[in-house]
């Protein structure tokens, strides 16, 4: 991964990345590239502790999806060929003294559920609501219009939607959190 989007909770911090990338073990060295709102892109180079991800990517052609560095460590999304690959993975990190903690294991099939955890349902529900803009500011159709179209309560639309935007926060935007973690949330 010679290159990484880093971002910071407040945009005021983002001169701070520097001094993150210089405090943290992992990285040999780096360089700014693009800076866009609240993002900055880096050319990173990492230290040979970062076997593991070199492990991943060569010798079992696994894809990282998401990375995500915190104090504790890094929490990284891979989508792995098949299981096996995500054992010998498991196996290496073991071997070589790494802390290695699977969280969730989702299987890419034909029904879908892979994507994120969303049944068919609410990978079809949330499409919908997407192209017909019950999301759009201001929204080109109504709940009720959308419950509608799609043949089902108003009630049973606002909890499908609910729920799969539950899934989708807990599998795209909180990976890594630990459970029962209270956001940090400041007035301002």
């Amino acid at each position: 991964m010679p290159f990484a989007w880093l971002t910071t909770a407040d945009p005021d911090d983002l001169d701070r990345l520097d001094d993150v990338l210089s405090a943290d073990s992992t990285v040999d060295s780096y360089e700014p590239i693009s800076k866009i709102d609240g993002d900055r892109l880096y050319r990173m180079e990492w230290i040979d502790a970062t076997e593991m991800i070199v492990h991943i990517l060569l010798e079992e052609e696994g894809t990282i999806l998401h990375a995500m560095g915190q104090s504790d460590g890094w929490h990284v999304r891979v989508l792995f060929p098949d299981r096996d690959s995500l054992s010998r993975t498991y196996d290496f990190a073991d071997e070589h003294g790494m802390r290695f903690d699977v969280v969730r294991i989702y299987a890419l099939d034909d029904d879908r559920k892979g994507r994120f955890g969303l049944t068919d349902e609410q990978q079809d529900t949330l499409a919908a609501a997407t192209k017909l803009g019950y999301y759009d500011v201001p929204r080109r159709i109504t709940q009720a219009e959308l419950a509608e179209k799609l043949g089902v309560s108003h009630q049973a639309l606002s909890e499908r939607l609910r729920r799969a935007q539950k899934t989708l926060n807990e599998n795209t935007v909180i990976i890594g959190d630990a459970e029962g973690d209270e956001p940090d949330l400041e007035a301002k």
